[in-house]
């Protein structure tokens, strides 16, 4: 029993503060173009990369790509931004990150099933992907990308000095999806836009503002600068 209440609270501190999405009026399917016809050129040019991705995939490569793959929250920037990145003893910017998480998921997901492409190895039973989702029609935009590159353009704002490093931190992880063989090179290019607009539409929101205000001066604080 203490070893469960442990691991809930390990899970709990990683995900961050549950908050609701902000309402910004970004509609996928009005903002991104539809994913490749699947019998056409590009569509079998980005699965010729997928195999080409596999193929060059090693040992390393495929256990970064799963640990990417399984670190859904702000932690990814950790590397970027040093052992004082810490989102249980940073709670403002824990909590500002939430707020970015939740309105990218709810996007993301709108996004999803407005697409309702198929995943890779679902059109290519020869792809040997890291893992298999559920929902074979979760392939566009990739959820993954847009966390990292809403979180990862919120980040850059606050920390300008490192904003270079964070958005390469984001450019990586989204890789892994293609390393992983996960979703199609447009998924991940469809992320990162919607990621991207994510965090623009929430710059303009003044109680996100005003929580961002707050995160600022505590990384301040906390000397990441």
């Amino acid at each position: 029993m203490v070893f469960l209440a442990l691991a809930l609270a390990l899970a709990m501190a990683a995900s961050g503060p549950k908050v609701a999405p902000l309402p910004i009026d970004l509609d996928p399917a009005r903002v991104l173009p539809p994913p490749p016809r699947a019998d056409g050129v590009q569509a079998k040019a980005e699965l010729a990369e997928l195999h080409a991705a596999e193929a060059a995939r090693s040992p390393a490569d495929e256990a970064v790509a799963r640990r990417d793959g399984d670190t859904k929250n702000a932690s990814i920037f950790a590397g970027v931004l040093g052992p004082r990145f810490d989102l249980d003893r940073l709670p403002e910017t824990g909590l500002l990150m939430a707020m970015t998480r939740a309105t990218e998921k709810a996007t993301i997901d709108r996004g999803k099933s407005a697409f309702h492409r198929l995943r890779p190895y679902a059109v290519d039973p020869t792809l040997h992907s890291c893992k298999r989702n559920e929902d074979l029609y979760s392939s566009y935009p990739s959820g993954h990308t847009a966390m990292a590159y809403a979180m990862g353009e919120v980040l850059a704002r606050l920390v300008p000095t490192r904003a270079a490093a964070i958005l390469d931190r984001a450019a990586g992880y989204a890789q892994t999806r293609i390393v992983c063989g996960q979703h199609w090179r447009s998924d991940v290019s469809a992320g990162a836009v919607l990621g991207a607009l994510v965090a623009e539409r929430l710059m303009a929101l003044p109680a996100f503002a005003r929580q961002f205000s707050k995160a600022r001066t505590e990384l301040a604080a906390a000397g990441i600068r």
